[in-house]
């Protein structure tokens, strides 16, 4: 809440600061559209003198750019057919993140709507990130177009005048006459050459991520999922609360079991405890999901455990050694970590389900690992850190560092996708009407084939949009 403070402190100096800078400078600031342009010569000069120096390693990164240029737009396809897929058919995904499918990146965008699989985003990481990306897209775009003998008029950047005089991109000016006259090939190593540079920046930033969080944090702790829990057949289940059921069925379970708290279930001379919530969910199965009554439920034990009898436990197989050492009925202090502080809590141990002559505790790891396209992205970008593992920060501003380059690598590789985008307003659609060109040879159907697909994709924006506000009526 501190910092948050400090940070909206720092939106209103730099919102003053700008609205400043603008007025002394008005004379220098184009409208377009809904952007006020502010155009100087400033980097025209170190663009035109790498274009020159690396004239051959810029050639060959231009057919990279080209190819990655491809990858890209088939792989942000992909990913608008699942957020299709997902706001047509999954509402109560859609209900539950809440956010619209259009939404600017803004600050503080994760804590107003309460997206706590997302780390906070404040004013800071904002700034930071626009310029670092929009510098570095821009540039790249002049790089190469300086390669291919395309003039850069003018440098600058770009700002939404309406409400708030915030800075949302840079820009570089081609000369547009120059650029079309270019053969298909250059024109789209130019176009390309933004998002080839927030790719690299992605994967820059991710190699400093894994660095610095291989550095600033150590494991210091257990983190579980889920408490232990068993499959059981409805038709075994032979009381509910002590009250004996002769002919078990959802109908006559619901009805003897508590409101709140746990419900206690025996099924095949084995005891289990579940809520009346987790049950009325499992009403269509005959196969039941029932937490084992073990000592991390009864107990109501935090999801991160930091010791056992002073012993720490750092991995889950630590985890594993260290209950080995006991037996059912013995006596453990387990140290949990809750709201940045620590909690004892004595333990009876219990005896596993599997084997009554083993120490059981009850707590359960969910399998984490993403299937797919998507998962496997997911899974590469939490590779580096050990499943079921918590990791406390060596220093106090280390989290903070975290979640600054761990936006950095998302945005950027978010930019780079939605750049690709075969819309008109995206680098993507010029790309996409010159592949259409290359193929078809014939500019007025490739001018056909690229509008159909724009109103394709803004009718399918608008069908998105749709469901996602009908989502919140039942």
């Amino acid at each position: 809440m501190n910092f948050t403070i400090v940070d909206l402190v720092l939106l209103g100096i730099f919102i003053v600061v700008t609205s400043f800078f603008l007025y002394r400078k008005r004379k220098n600031l184009k409208r377009e559209g809904l952007l006020l342009l502010y155009k100087t010569n400033i980097g025209i000069k170190i663009i035109n003198k790498i274009g020159d120096k690396y004239k051959r390693l810029l050639k060959v990164l231009g057919f990279v750019s080209v190819i990655l240029g491809f990858v890209l737009m088939i792989l942000v396809l992909f990913f608008i057919g699942k957020v299709v897929w997902i706001y047509l058919f999954q509402k109560e995904v859609v209900q539950m993140i809440k956010i619209p499918p259009i939404m600017p990146l803004i600050p503080y965008l994760p804590q107003i709507f309460k997206l706590n699989f997302l780390p906070p985003f404040y004013f800071i990481y904002w700034i930071v990130i626009i310029a670092v990306i929009a510098i570095s897209h821009e540039f790249s775009h002049g790089i190469f177009a300086s390669t291919k003998k395309v003039k850069i008029k003018k440098t600058g950047f770009g700002f939404f005048p309406f409400f708030l005089p915030v800075f949302l991109a840079a820009f570089v000016e081609l000369d547009e006459k120059q650029m079309e006259k270019k053969k298909i090939f250059s024109q789209m190593t130019v176009l390309s050459a933004g998002t080839f540079a927030n790719t690299i920046c992605a994967i820059v930033f991710f190699g400093v991520l894994v660095l610095f969080f291989s550095l600033a944090f150590a494991p210091s702790g257990v983190v579980f999922d889920t408490y232990g829990y068993s499959g059981v057949n409805l038709s075994s289940i032979s009381s509910v609360n002590g009250i004996s059921i002769d002919n078990p069925s959802y109908e006559n379970m619901i009805r003897i079991m508590d409101e709140e708290g746990f419900n206690e279930i025996k099924a095949e001379n084995m005891n289990y405890i579940l809520t009346k919530k987790d049950f009325e969910q499992q009403k269509d199965n005959s196969v039941l999901m029932l937490y084992n009554d073990a000592p991390a439920i009864r107990n109501n034990i935090s999801s991160i455990i930091v010791k056992i009898n002073n012993i720490e436990i750092k991995s889950r197989e630590i985890l594993g050694e260290e209950l080995m050492k006991y037996s059912p009925e013995e006596k453990v202090i387990i140290t949990t970590l809750e709201d940045d502080a620590f909690r004892d809590y004595e333990i009876t141990l219990g005896a596993s389900p599997e084997n009554q002559n083993v120490a059981y505790l009850g707590i359960g790891f969910v399998n984490k690992q993403d299937s797919g396209v998507i998962g496997s992205i997911i899974n590469v970008f939490s590779s580096f850190k050990k499943e079921g593992v918590y990791y406390a920060q060596k220093f106090e501003a280390a989290e903070f560092i975290y979640n600054l380059l761990w936006w950095l690598v998302l945005i950027s590789f978010s930019v780079a996708l939605v750049n690709m985008l075969p819309v008109g307003i995206f680098d993507g659609g010029r790309f996409f009407y010159l592949t259409m060109l290359a193929i078809t040879k014939n500019p007025k159907i490739s001018k056909k084939i690229f509008s159909i697909v724009t109103y394709l994709f803004l009718a399918i924006l608008a069908v998105v949009m749709f469901f996602w506000a009908k989502s919140f009526f039942k």
